[in-house]
């Protein structure tokens, strides 16, 4: 009886975790996927519940109505803290939430029904693994210092300013990142002698975007740096030629008021919906830089190359599905987005402050999960995995410019696979 609850309980665990990594794509092309019908292959590296898991509870930002600063819906915004010890009694570690964005009024609206736009949805508990995980096996650089992650209920990346009375929705994610840091500052965050901003996925993306502003709360004797996982987004071309990440960021930067929070050297050269992509920033970012991404990242297939709005007879259903199903003109075209990136960041890897963990994989956010970020079969380039990469990065024990080769050559891979 034991067992079969244990069964039943890693199920269901694999399920929680198929829908956070899927929440983000519902909206933009894999509304048809069920997913009970999708399964991990990195299953057989053994993460997935553990009784040890650290749960940590739900704060609230009281301070943010006044100043406007609201999730979607109008709801306050919302954190969870992990309390440091130590030596990392004054070390700071915050993680910016991903999930994705909303682009139209009508996504935002369905949105703030769900706790990506609304606080009065969210968890009042979540679990702390990976580069939040307060144990020194799992999380050997960060395990005591302050941990916080910050709940994701703007749709646009912590950045936008605007709202839409007609649908009621509240497009405040810069207010919302600002009023966080008053919050965390008043925490105790201000006597910071570390910190670390992370994030993944549209996560990611914020962390790459904020960064400097992150870097400005510190005095210039605080060791401040920043961490994106899964947020270099590309401005590539689609399997139809066409520019459908573009397409999307410019209906998000223009609905939702984001570009007054962008990089303004960009601005002076780009549209704002070019300056969304991390891509046309990264070099202008002041503060040290970690940049932890698949070649092949999983979301970016299946929701901007190769979604299925724009493969009306199907010609990328098993490849999108499953890499190992895809045929070798599939595989070139995936290579040649694997190349875009590489391009996109030589600039950016050549700077001695920055740092680059590029694998080959077929995934989606890999600094949140154990098996990923410090499992005994975690990804690894050059025989180095991400946590010990982004730990030798940030206390300068080396420079880090990890670049993989490219597919199939890695098997420390942990791909998912979508059936």
């Amino acid at each position: 009886m034991i067992s079969e609850m244990r069964a039943k309980s890693k199920k269901l665990w694999w399920v929680l975790i198929v829908m956070r990594i899927l929440w983000c794509c519902s909206v933009h092309g894999l509304e048809g996927l069920n997913v009970t019908d999708v399964h991990v292959e990195a299953e057989k590296y053994g993460y997935g519940a553990n009784s040890r898991s650290l749960m940590v509870g739900l704060n609230l930002i009281y301070g943010a109505a006044a100043k406007g600063a609201v999730c979607l819906d109008g709801s306050l915004p919302a954190y969870h803290l992990h309390r440091g010890y130590g030596s990392g009694t004054n070390s700071w570690l915050i993680q910016l939430e991903g999930g994705g964005w909303c682009d139209t009024i009508r996504n935002c609206v369905y949105r703030k029904k769900t706790h990506r736009g609304s606080s009065k949805y969210m968890e009042k508990e979540i679990e702390f693994t990976g580069i939040l995980s307060n144990r020194p096996d799992e999380n050997p650089d960060f395990f005591n210092w302050n941990r916080v992650k910050i709940r994701y209920c703007d749709g646009a990346s912590f950045s936008g300013d605007s709202q839409n009375m007609v649908a009621q929705l509240y497009f405040r994610g810069h207010r919302i990142w600002y009023a966080a840091m008053e919050e965390l500052m008043s925490q105790g965050m201000r006597h910071a002698n570390q910190a670390l901003l992370s994030g993944c996925s549209a996560g990611g993306v914020a962390s790459i975007l904020r960064c400097d502003e992150f870097r400005n709360l510190f005095p210039g004797t605080t060791r401040v740096k920043c961490l994106s996982d899964a947020g270099l987004f590309l401005d590539a071309r689609d399997i139809s030629g066409g520019r459908t990440m573009r397409r999307m960021f410019q209906r998000i930067v223009n609905l939702q008021g984001v570009g007054n929070s962008l990089e303004r050297s960009c601005m002076s050269r780009l549209n704002p919906s070019l300056c969304f992509f991390p891509q046309h920033v990264i070099n202008s970012v002041k503060t040290p830089l970690f940049l932890v991404n698949t070649a092949y990242d999983s979301w970016q297939i299946q929701a901007s190359l190769a979604p299925p709005t724009i493969d009306p007879h199907g010609y990328w259903n098993d490849c999108r599905k499953n890499y190992a199903r895809c045929s070798s003109s599939q595989i070139n075209f995936l290579q040649g987005f694997r190349f875009q990136m590489l391009r996109s960041i030589k600039q950016f890897a050549g700077s001695f402050k920055n740092g680059v963990f590029i694998n080959s994989c077929f995934a989606h956010c890999q600094t949140e999960r154990h098996d990923t970020w410090f499992g005994l079969n975690s990804p690894r380039v050059r025989n180095k995995g991400i946590a010990q990469s982004v730990g030798d990065w940030y206390f300068d024990r080396s420079g880090i410019r990890a670049i993989d080769c490219p597919y199939p050559c890695d098997n420390t891979c942990h791909n998912l696979v979508f059936k």
